[in-house]
């Protein structure tokens, strides 16, 4: 007969409740009272690690199939699973202030006892990053990320986190959804040129719009718009501000997503806009957490080295300013226009802003 199920059974709070082992508190060395917590803390955000992992899977799986209907869940979950990932950061965020209930010299009494592991070792958090989409490349002090020596990852960790980046990211699957998007296809503008994506009629008279709204102190953004949504340098554009409005997408997903913000009252665009949207918040939320760790870390140790060898909040504070993913999506502001100016879109297109698959 099966056994009825028990609470700390089915939790395995046995295995739980006994994984938290202080350092300190082992023969030979001076108990440190408030290494539970710093213990208990990062345990914690390994298991909300696992759900956010949880939660981009999912939405990876939905972003792979060649279809997504807009008439069916899919996309509404999706939704509402990124979202909770926002909200899942935000408890994370909320975490680092029972951290900071641990004064700089409590931590001292155990920190030296640490050395060389440090949350730079978390396999899950990485794999996070590489999920979403933050290239090996464009990590602060990439040649000092992928490392097996003392306070580096294990041979296992390594390899588990090349596969996760091996993987095709949430990023470029979500590229590919909105590259799918039909509603530039000249069937819906019978006047279309046949000629440069850049003179289709709605960007042709949308660039116009836009380059009128513009002041004299930003005439120089319709250069800036020419590069990030057709791939047209402008001769005053140098080297560095070109690699600076290089996206993660292509120009062709920018133009979609640029077109769902504007047209994003319409009822078909309602999940897709919110998706795009979440995507940003989960990028300014995973700012804030680091932001969070380095203001901790700062105030801990000040400017000394990490236990993982690492530069501690120097290292943090360059990863702050350089991983973020969704910049291009949060940066498309820059290139709205007001709601009373939107070019009218032909009726052939308006009808088929019903519910689709692309």
């Amino acid at each position: 007969m099966k056994d009825t199920m028990y609470y700390g059974t089915y939790l395995q709070l046995e295995k739980v409740l006994d994984a938290q082992h202080p350092v300190s508190f082992e023969k030979g060395n001076e108990p440190a009272h408030d290494e539970m917590l710093f213990i208990i803390i990062h345990q914690a955000y390994e298991l909300w690690f696992k759900q956010i992992l949880f939660e981009l899977d999912y939405a990876k799986s939905i972003f792979s199939k060649e279809k997504i209907n807009d008439n069916s869940e899919d996309l509404n979950l999706v939704r509402h699973r990124l979202h909770r990932v926002i909200s899942i950061m935000q408890l994370l965020n909320q975490q680092v202030g029972i951290l900071d209930t641990m004064t700089p010299l409590d931590f001292l009494e155990f920190r030296n006892l640490l050395i060389p592991s440090s949350g730079f070792q978390s396999k899950q958090f990485r794999q996070i990053e590489a999920t979403l989409g933050l290239q090996l490349e464009k990590r602060h002090q990439a040649d000092y990320y992928k490392r097996t020596n003392e306070g580096g990852f294990t041979q296992k960790d390594y390899n588990d986190i090349s596969s996760t980046e091996e993987q095709k990211t949430l990023l470029q699957l979500v590229n590919d959804w909105l590259e799918r998007m039909p509603f530039f296809d000249k069937k819906f503008w019978p006047d279309k040129k046949d000629a440069s994506f850049a003179e289709h009629p709605f960007w042709f008279n949308y660039r116009n719009i836009y380059t009128h709204g513009l002041t004299e102190r930003e005439a120089t953004k319709i250069h800036d718009f020419d590069f990030v949504f057709f791939e047209q340098p402008h001769p005053q554009l140098s080297v560095e501000q070109t690699s600076s409005l290089r996206s993660n997408f292509s120009p062709k997903a920018m133009r979609a997503a640029l077109f769902i913000m504007l047209y994003r009252d319409f009822p078909v665009f309602h999940s897709s806009y919110q998706i795009l949207n979440t995507l940003i918040e989960i990028d300014h939320a995973m700012s804030s957490w680091r932001h969070n760790h380095f203001i901790m870390v700062r105030r801990m140790i000040g400017m000394r080295i990490g236990t993982g060898n690492t530069s501690g909040a120097g290292y943090l504070e360059g990863a702050l300013s350089k991983h973020y993913v969704y910049k291009d999506l949060a940066g498309l502001s820059t290139y709205l226009i007001e709601r009373k100016k939107l070019p009218t879109l032909p009726e052939e297109l308006i009808r088929h802003l019903g519910f689709a698959a692309y």
